[in-house]
């Protein structure tokens, strides 16, 4: 994982954690860690692609 967001000077740290959270957001770099947070079976995985389909 190499995003990485550069605190401005003089700027909040809230607001650079707030920049960070939307990179990683657009990257797609959260939805994939809560993915793989759990292992799931194949077929497990191939039953929620079905089900989204429908």
């Amino acid at each position: 994982m190499d995003t990485e967001v550069r605190v401005k000077k003089g700027e909040a740290i809230d607001r650079a954690l707030r920049r960070l959270k939307k990179k990683l957001d657009k990257e797609g770099t959260l939805k994939e860690l809560r993915n793989r947070k759990h292992y799931e079976k194949p077929s497990e995985v191939k039953r929620k692609a079905a089900q989204h389909r429908h």
